[in-house]
């Protein structure tokens, strides 16, 4: 029987099926926060259960806390309380933790995959909706709730109803200045943020074979955006290159094993999916949002919509109070649009890649005049590689932040918030309502174009700058 890669990873983890497209699960990794796990590890020991697998467990701090350099626990007053609970209920249980001071903390999503926790084939978990950015290295990773959590704690196991396939093609040639983040706002914006409800998302293509395995992560990232909770891409010779040296990659016999497994994800060939879509890369112009969803994408060179004639697959309503939130005249260029603040990092776009992109717009140049610009690592081991290539140089004297690593400025849990009615530019994954900071204004593009948009003050197509 021909199955699909999401097939042959699902049934490799039933430990019973119940017959209703529900399963117990196995859970080969699970990676704990400061920002989700309190409740679980309180509701575990008012259950009187221990921690099941504490040798498949790690632990982060990410989201509540500093990213001043040279910051600890007490940087950032409001954070010591979940990040003091985090230590206590590791120490207890015994769970490995990447804290402040640990050479190897950073964002979760960077790294499971970076460290070689999130490996092909592998299940795993964790309390936040990116999870789903290790499916990079062809991990099945989503994310789940607190309550969840507590259950992956007690079991290592969990009960999931079992999602439809999809694949999503992407094809074609990409032009100069197209980069993995164009490529996931354009499939949002041409399907919709709900069009992936219910699947299981398996990126292919020869656009997505082209990409490193820090680019594939940027597209199974923002799969949650599109409606999805994972997605995934089969492994191949970039990603075992890519695993070689990571740390907790199987050693040995074990690493032979692995490879030879891992060698045999993929779908085959006749293989049936439930649904399939295309995206032709051919014709993209760096894409950019207007609105505040990340289906409100247009290309650098398009006008802001006109609430009068929507493009599918928003309503004139929808259009118009985004546009209203947003502070925005319909029907004019998004191109020299003005910024106060320019955001690279995140689990989207955090990694070294990321950042020589960005770097690569920079060298030479300076940060507008009254611009906000921020570079925040998604680790310290990304961090660190940076800082051997000259990066932190390049942008700091051109008057950039050179931060540390964690969330940041993503998700406003921390000091990095864009303050009231300021227009921010950002490498993250949202642009809701008041996700960077209450009535903060967010335009979601790639490194290189937020790196552009720095410089000049404005958005700016960085295809002409770089001529």
């Amino acid at each position: 029987m021909q199955r699909t890669l999401f097939e042959k990873m699902w049934s490799a983890h039933v430990v019973s099926d119940f017959g209703d497209s529900r399963a117990l699960i196995h859970i080969d990794r699970h990676v704990v926060h400061e920002g989700t796990s309190a409740e679980a590890f309180a509701g575990l020991r008012k259950a009187a259960r221990t921690v099941h697998s504490p040798d498949l467990t790690f632990a982060v701090t990410d989201h509540i806390v500093s990213t001043i350099p040279g910051r600890n626990a007490d940087t950032f007053p409001p954070g010591r309380e979940r990040v003091s609970l985090l230590q206590q209920n590791c120490a207890e249980a015994g769970i490995p933790l990447f804290d402040l001071d640990d050479p190897r903390q950073g964002i979760a999503h960077v790294v499971a995959p970076e460290l070689g926790i999130a490996l092909p084939g592998a299940t795993l978990v964790c309390g936040d909706s990116h999870t789903a950015t290790c499916g990079g290295v062809g991990a099945y990773a989503w994310g789940i709730g607190t309550t969840e959590v507590q259950q992956v704690l007690a079991t290592q196991a969990l009960i999931v109803r079992k999602p439809k396939a999809l694949r999503v093609n992407f094809s074609g040639r990409v032009s100069e200045g197209i980069y993995a983040k164009d490529l996931i706002l354009a499939l949002i914006r041409r399907y919709g943020v709900a069009a992936g409800t219910g699947y299981a998302i398996e990126y292919a293509g020869s656009v997505i074979r082209g990409l490193g395995v820090e680019g594939r992560m940027t597209i199974c990232n923002m799969s949650i955006e599109f409606g999805a909770r994972s997605g995934f891409v089969a492994p191949d010779d970039t990603t075992i290159s890519y695993l070689a040296e990571r740390p907790f990659r199987p050693r040995g016999k074990d690493w032979d094993a692995a490879l030879a497994s891992w060698r045999e994800l993929r779908s085959d060939s006749d293989a049936q999916f439930d649904d399939e879509f295309e995206i032709d890369c051919s014709a993209l112009a760096p894409q950019v949002s207007w609105g505040t969803s990340p289906q409100s994408v247009i290309g650098v060179d398009e006008r802001i919509p006109d609430p009068s004639a929507p493009p599918h697959p928003e309503t004139s309503a929808t259009v118009r109070k985004a546009l209203e939130y947003m502070e925005l005249e319909p029907g004019r260029p998004i191109e020299g649009l003005p910024i106060d603040i320019a955001f690279i990092g995140s689990c989207t776009n955090s990694r070294l890649s990321d950042l020589q992109a960005a770097a690569e717009i920079v060298r030479g140049r300076r940060v507008a005049p009254g611009v906000r610009a921020l570079v925040v690592p998604g680790s310290m081991q990304v961090k660190r590689a940076a800082e051997g290539l000259g990066l932190d140089r390049i942008f700091s004297e051109s008057g950039f932040e050179w931060r540390s690593a964690g969330c940041s400025m993503c998700v406003a849990a921390n000091e990095d918030v864009v303050p009231p009615g300021k227009r921010s530019i950002s490498t993250s994954n949202r642009n809701f309502e008041n996700r960077q900071g209450p009535a903060a204004r967010t335009h979601l593009a790639s490194p290189a174009m937020v790196a552009a948009a720095a410089l000049k003050g404005r958005i700016v197509d960085l295809r002409k700058l770089a001529s």
